[in-house]
């Protein structure tokens, strides 16, 4: 089996002869060649988060021309973070003169800020550093993640196209709102979470899995699609024991059959998942007294309450008018196709699952608009599938440079239009 440095585009040799050139890059372990990658991205997105500050203007979050730390650490959602961090969620939900609820702490999960509560209290450190930091770090441990997950869950993939682990952390990494993992938000600690799952899901060891499922289910609204994914997962295995293909690949129909262990495991890890879907609206509902406070909650931040798809049908005439339908089915039909296209398949249950789910999940919980750019850096398989396709090392590179290129402007335009922060009134990112 060759060592993961090899799994790069130019395929080098990592003998001897590497030894003797330390300066290549394609010659270091492949944890350094991740973590350099993800170094060069975040020191980009440092550049233009500190040059759009300079334009900032004062606003209800910081003062005008703001230091990269409170630029990165409390505008928008990261101050109702540290107020969780604080002061906690409140036991009962605010209301205004005409007893509607009012935006709350409760449309935030609590694992992220409750960690930089305890990190403050032991270190003493503030929030505009450890918060930004600590994102920054557990987006480190994320990429390294998910290149193991295209490495060993997507291996038919990798091995058509080498470079394909590297090239899915360098995508992931210069996303255009890729800015998001060093503030302070969960977007790190979120895809940390997923990719993990996913890999021990992958590499079948079930019972691992659970803890990060509960972690996950108090991140995120994301348990509920990781649930998909593990029955995806079995219907793969199923498949590969019992189906047409089964006489024709023996050695897959043993390796893919069940053992009592992985029964256990799977059913195990699937109850975690849908039990933790709901946990946060449980707790919130039992702390404040209200069945529905998460739901009323969420709702303050839309035009009226939670609608299941109807919102990205609203939205799409509001921005191409009569087209608005037509050009979302177009879209549709684009992400269904890369979902169901041949190296989909070959990434692998896990990552084609999760990308299937997660879309789902967007499309019918949430409201497209301005936040739907940092709900995609999730969806990262997609950027796999991007590249995947590419098995000549000429057009591999070629793909990957106009795609790199467009994401490195893709990061100016989104901090630029969205990070910044334009009085009275301005979309959140």
């Amino acid at each position: 089996m060759t060592e993961p440095a090899a799994d790069v585009a130019a395929a080098v040799d990592a003998g001897p002869a590497a030894a003797r050139r330390p300066a290549d890059p394609r010659t270091w372990p492949w944890w350094v060649q991740v973590l350099a990658v993800y170094g060069l991205a975040r020191a980009f997105s440092a550049v233009v988060i500190v040059r759009v500050a300079s334009h900032q203007v004062a606003n209800g979050w910081t003062g005008a021309d703001p230091s990269y730390a409170d630029y990165v650490g409390r505008m928008f959602d990261a101050t109702w973070y540290l107020q969780i961090a604080e002061h906690g969620y409140p036991h009962t939900l605010p209301l205004g003169q005409d007893g509607a609820v009012q935006q709350n702490a409760w449309a935030f999960y609590p694992l992220f800020p409750l960690v930089l509560r305890a990190l403050m209290a032991v270190t003493g450190l503030s929030w505009t550093f450890l918060a930004p930091t600590l994102s920054l770090l557990l987006g480190a441990g994320a990429v390294l993640v998910i290149y193991r997950l295209v490495e060993r869950g997507g291996y038919r993939a990798t091995a058509l196209v080498p470079g394909l682990p590297l090239a899915t952390v360098l995508l992931v990494s210069v996303f255009p709102s890729s800015p998001v993992l060093q503030t302070a938000y969960t977007e790190s600690l979120a895809l940390l979470l997923i990719a993990s799952a996913l890999y021990l899901l992958a590499v079948r060891r079930y019972f691992w899995a659970v803890p990060l499922v509960v972690l996950l289910g108090f991140t995120r609204a994301v348990a509920l699609p990781m649930a998909c994914v593990v029955a995806w997962h079995v219907l793969w295995r199923a498949w590969g024991v019992w189906g047409p293909s089964a006489r024709r690949d023996p050695d897959r129909a043993s390796r893919d059959r069940f053992s009592v262990r992985d029964v256990a495991g799977l059913g195990a890890l699937l109850g975690t998942c849908l039990v933790a879907g709901v946990a946060w609206q449980l707790v919130s509902g039992w702390v404040t007294g209200r069945s529905d406070a998460y739901f009323a909650t969420q709702a303050t931040w839309r035009s009226g309450s939670v609608q299941y798809f109807t919102p990205w049908i609203t939205n799409a005439k509001v921005l191409f008018h009569d087209r608005g339908p037509l050009v979302l089915a177009a879209v549709l039909v684009v992400l269904a196709l890369m979902l169901l296209s041949p190296v989909a398949f070959r990434l692998g249950p896990e990552l084609q699952g999760w990308a299937i789910a997660y879309t789902a999940y967007l499309v019918l919980v949430t409201d497209p608009w301005t936040s739907t750019w940092r709900f995609a850096l999730l969806a990262f398989p997609y950027l796999a599938i991007l590249v995947g396709w590419a098995r000549r090392r000429a057009v591999f590179a070629s793909v990957l440079t106009v795609l790199v290129l467009l994401s490195l402007y893709g990061q100016v335009d989104w901090v630029w239009e969205l990070w910044r922060f334009t009085p009275p009134a301005d979309w959140a990112p």
